[in-house]
C-alpha cells in the first residue's frame, strides 16, 4: 500500500457525454481492493471549453483524471509533461499530478490494447487488419506498432481517412495499406482484426466469418456481443472485448495515481461484468 492511502485523495473521469462511463466502477473496485479507504473517483461532464478552468482547479487532493472524447486533444496544452506514447498518437487519456504539482499526460490505451491481446494469447502477428479510420484506429495502429511485424490493412470509407491512416502508418513506421469499406469482408481472414467502428457498423460482415477465424479484437462492450463478435466465437476463434480493452487501460491508471504496484485486474473485471449485466 502506498504511503497516505488512508489520506483523503480524489479522482474523476472527464468528457462529454459521460454518464455512460465504467470507469467509475473499475477505480472504485481498486480503490475497495487495494484499501484505500480516503479514495474517490467521480464523473463530470466537461467539454472542451470547460476543461482549462477545471484543469486550473484541481488542488493537492487530487491524484489524477482519466480523459474520454472530445477531451484527449484539447488537453495537450494545459500539461507540463507527454509520455512519448501519448505524444506518437497526440492523445491523452491519463492527467496525472506529480508530488510537485506537474501536470504529466499519458496514454494508457495503447499498452492496453496490447495487454488484453496477450492476456488471450497473442504476442505476436505477422500481418493485421484495421476496421474504420476514427479516433481509436490511430491507438490501434500504435498497438500493432508493438505485436505486428508485417502489413496492416485498414479499411476505410473515404479517401480523405485513407490518407490520415498512411500518415499514421508513417509516424508510427508501421507498414499501412488502405483499401475500401466494400472490400472489408476481406480483412476477417488475418491473423488479427481489430474492429474500431460504432456499434451496427460491422454487422454486416458476420455473414463473411471464415471457418477458422483467427483473433478478434472488438473495441465495443455495450451492446456485448456485437453480430460480429458473436459469429465469431461461434466459429472457434479468439474474440478480445472493449471491456477487455477497458479493464487494462484503468488498471495503468490506478497504478499510475496510486502509486500501488499492481492493480487487482480480476477484481476490475468482475466489476465491469457486474454492471454492464446490471444495465
Amino acid at each position: 500500500m502506498p504511503a497516505g492511502a488512508t489520506d483523503a485523495r480524489r479522482a474523476a473521469v472527464l468528457g462529454s457525454p459521460i454518464a455512460h462511463s465504467l470507469s467509475p466502477v473499475l477505480h472504485r473496485a481498486a480503490y475497495g481492493e487495494l484499501g484505500l479507504k480516503g479514495w474517490s473517483y467521480d464523473r463530470f461532464e466537461i467539454d472542451e471549453a470547460a476543461l482549462p478552468g477545471f484543469v486550473a482547479g484541481l488542488g493537492p487532493e487530487w491524484a489524477g483524471l482519466s480523459l474520454t472524447m472530445p477531451l484527449k486533444r484539447a488537453v495537450i496544452p494545459l500539461l507540463d509533461e507527454i509520455s512519448e506514447t501519448a505524444a506518437s498518437v497526440e492523445a491523452v487519456n491519463t492527467l496525472v499530478l506529480a508530488e510537485d504539482g506537474r501536470r504529466v499526460g499519458d496514454n494508457t490505451d495503447i499498452p492496453g490494447m496490447v495487454a488484453a491481446l496477450r492476456e488471450h494469447g497473442v504476442e505476436q502477428v505477422d500481418s493485421a487488419a484495421i476496421l474504420g479510420a476514427g479516433a481509436t484506429a490511430s491507438s490501434a495502429l500504435a498497438a500493432l506498432a508493438r505485436v505486428c511485424s508485417g502489413e496492416v490493412v485498414v479499411y476505410v470509407r473515404s479517401a480523405a481517412r485513407a490518407a490520415e491512416m498512411r500518415e499514421w502508418g508513417e509516424r508510427l513506421d508501421v507498414d499501412v495499406r488502405t483499401e475500401d469499406w466494400a472490400d472489408a469482408a476481406d480483412a476477417l481472414n488475418r491473423p488479427l482484426v481489430i474492429a474500431t467502428t460504432p456499434a451496427g457498423t460491422t454487422d454486416a460482415l458476420a455473414t463473411a466469418v471464415p471457418e477458422r477465424p483467427a483473433t478478434l479484437f472488438d473495441v465495443l462492450y455495450e451492446p456485448w456481443p456485437t453480430e460480429l463478435a458473436a459469429r465469431w466465437s461461434m466459429f472457434g476463434g479468439a474474440v478480445v472485448s472493449g471491456l477487455d480493452l477497458l479493464v487494462h487501460q484503468a488498471v495503468l491508471q490506478v497504478e499510475q495515481m496510486t502509486g500501488c504496484a499492481k492493480a487487482p485486474v480480476a477484481a476490475m473485471r468482475k466489476a465491469g461484468e457486474q454492471a454492464l449485466a446490471a444495465r
